[in-house]
């Protein structure tokens, strides 16, 4: 939530011209995101996990709004009264708010005005940034983050659209099929294990830019030798699993997951039907053949589990995740992010380099098997922003490396996403340790 190196609150910085252009930059992908929707497909709420996209518009905007033009804008008059309750998430400190669930029954402001509440908010940042010659540290540091929190909502925005239209009995399309996915190749790179030193290694963030405060206090820890997989684990791989009789054998399965596999009747990965012709699967652009080559995805943590004791082996910790990929230094222009308008995991070249870690960032969010607990020497932020992570650092567990929905900007190393073991509808993947 803060930089490693945070300047103190009182002192000033100098405030560079680039600001605005990151602030429209990124408050113009969001609007990208939503062009393909009509106003119909952007108030429904099918889940609990899936907010409607009306919602996240507005959301974002009501971040800025809040805590920085009521907060840094002389004079600034928030643009609606109500919005505050409609748009609040999850910060108590900032009172009462429509109940999460119950997202979806916002019919009213319609589209139009939400859109016009943007463009309100954003006149008045561009007012703010232009004008400003300096502002305080503390400025900079929530500026940031809400720069951050608006791409975790675009990547949530990416996840929604695919579940929001996947319900629909018409199964429409988000986008026409891209011509790279419809090239992509059906075969990948062999699987080979890296071995990867253990020993007392240095984990969390260190550097001068952006980080969230649960990647703080960075720490050292001890593992012992272990190796990882040199890619991720891939839907024909996945479908041995399912074709042995792998969602009906309870001896691979967590007590938990067995009993949600039978209660759910899973029988496969989440948008996944089976045909006469196969395996197929619905993503954006409607329903396609599964990509044996691909990476397998929309998988909980349970069925991740399983799949790693029927192979005989298990899932990486966060540490030695984040302790791999600082050994293999991976590249992230070589990952698939939501700038590649793909919004699918991609195979690794048959040509690539075996003996390298491919696929840590991008892709797919890989399941460690890390409960989300705060690092020791963590300290949670004083007042509504410490709400921002610290709060939910119980019965979640740890995901790294970020997915075909997440911009490459804003992923690192030492990210830690964090969801509940049963979770699905995030690209979720499957990397292998032993």
């Amino acid at each position: 939530m803060s930089t490693s190196q945070p300047t103190p609150a009182t002192a000033s910085v100098r405030v560079p011209a680039s600001l605005l252009e990151r602030y429209q930059a990124v408050r113009r992908q969001t609007e990208i995101l939503c062009r393909p929707l009509l106003p119909e497909d952007t108030v429904v709420q099918p889940i609990i996990d899936v907010s409607p996209p009306k919602w996240h518009l507005a959301h974002t905007t009501w971040f800025f709004e809040t805590f920085l033009l009521g907060e840094y804008l002389p004079g600034y008059r928030v643009y609606h009264a109500d919005y505050a309750f409609l748009f609040n998430s999850y910060y108590n400190s900032l009172g009462s708010r429509v109940n999460r669930a119950d997202r979806g029954t916002l019919s009213r402001p319609p589209l139009q005005d939400v859109y016009a509440y943007r463009a309100h908010v954003d006149e008045h940042m561009q007012q703010l940034l232009a004008t400003t010659d300096t502002l305080p540290a503390a400025f900079s540091t929530v500026f940031e983050l809400g720069l951050q929190h608006e791409q975790q909502h675009q990547e949530l925005l990416v996840t929604d659209i695919k579940y929001i239209l996947s319900t629909s009995p018409l199964a429409p399309a988000y986008q026409p099929l891209p011509a790279a996915l419809q090239e992509a190749p059906a075969r990948t790179l062999p699987l080979q294990w890296l071995a990867v030193p253990g020993g007392v290694h240095r984990i969390g963030y260190e550097g001068t830019g952006f980080c969230f405060d649960n990647e703080q206090a960075p720490h050292e820890v001890y593992v012992a030798d272990f190796s990882l997989q040199n890619r991720l684990v891939t839907n024909a791989e996945y479908i041995e699993f399912i074709e042995a009789g792998g969602y009906q054998d309870f001896r691979y399965w967590l007590g938990e997951g067995w009993d949600l596999v039978q209660a759910a009747h899973w029988e496969a990965p989440l948008y996944w039907v089976r045909k006469d012709n196969g395996w197929h699967r619905f993503t954006h652009s409607g329903l396609q053949p599964v990509n044996p080559a691909a990476p397998v995805t929309h998988v909980s943590f349970y069925e991740a589990d399983a799949y790693a004791h029927w192979v005989g082996a298990r899932l990486p910790t966060e540490q030695e995740w984040e302790i791999a990929a600082r050994h293999f230094a991976p590249d992230a222009a070589n990952g698939t992010f939501v700038e590649s308008g793909l919004f699918d995991p991609q195979p690794v070249s048959p040509d690539a380099d075996p003996a390298q870690c491919h696929q840590l960032l991008g892709d797919v969010w890989e399941w460690t098997y890390s409960a989300y607990h705060p690092y020791p020497g963590y300290e949670r932020a004083a007042g509504a922003l410490g709400e921002y992570n610290g709060k939910f650092m119980i019965n979640q567990m740890v995901l790294r490396g970020g997915s075909c929905a997440t911009p490459e900007s804003h992923i690192r190393l030492t990210y830690r996403n964090f969801f509940q073991a049963d979770k699905r509808w995030q690209f979720t993947g499957i990397r292998l340790a032993k």
